[in-house]
């Protein structure tokens, strides 16, 4: 394609690079920026590493219409790597999961839940595996107290006192041995 067509394409004008500007293709003028419509934007961070990138969330009734980079931060100045920049999709996504799902064992199904019913057998079965595996001294009598039958996988996102207060909730409250990051990962 010759650079003179380029802008009868709705490629925009090319006036510029001393042609003569071609007229936009009517599909071209009539679009607008989906976010010209937002009731708000809200500032906010990715929730995919450490890095911490800022971006805008656009909102229209009370729904996300769009999520971008924020130009104003000074970390990502407005540009979001892959999967920053596909927050949006895995938001609207029809199949995100957006509730409790559990199979019992031996089942064929799976079986909607309340929050508060995963978080209550979370709790029951982390206290009843402690219980059963923790260890106050080791056979030569040293202090022990802990479990290596429990682990534990940190997000990336977490920021420095989120990850000092989940430390010590696991391996001084809960005398977990196997605390890991998926930042290091």
């Amino acid at each position: 394609m010759a650079i003179e067509e380029a802008g009868g394409l709705g490629l925009g004008p090319v006036g510029k690079l001393g042609m003569t500007p071609q007229p936009m293709s009517r599909e071209s003028i009539e679009k607008k920026p989906r976010i010209r419509d937002a009731d708000a934007v809200v500032a906010s961070v990715c929730p995919y590493c450490a890095v911490g990138c800022s971006q805008l969330v656009y909102v229209k009734d009370r729904r996300v219409i769009d999520i971008e980079g924020n130009p104003d931060s000074p970390i990502n100045e407005g540009t979001l790597c892959p999967k920053g920049a596909s927050t949006y999709r895995y938001l609207v996504n029809p199949n995100r999961l957006t509730s409790v799902r559990y199979r019992a064992p031996h089942a064929d199904h799976w079986e909607e839940r309340p929050l508060e019913w995963a978080l209550d057998r979370i709790a029951k079965l982390i206290k009843q595996t402690r219980d059963a595996t923790f260890v106050e001294q080791t056979p030569e009598g040293k202090l022990a107290n802990q479990t290596t039958a429990i682990a534990t996988l940190g997000g990336a996102t977490m920021d420095i006192e989120e990850n000092y207060l989940i430390k010590k909730l696991f391996s001084g409250g809960l005398g977990i041995v196997s605390i890991e990051n998926q930042a290091r990962i």
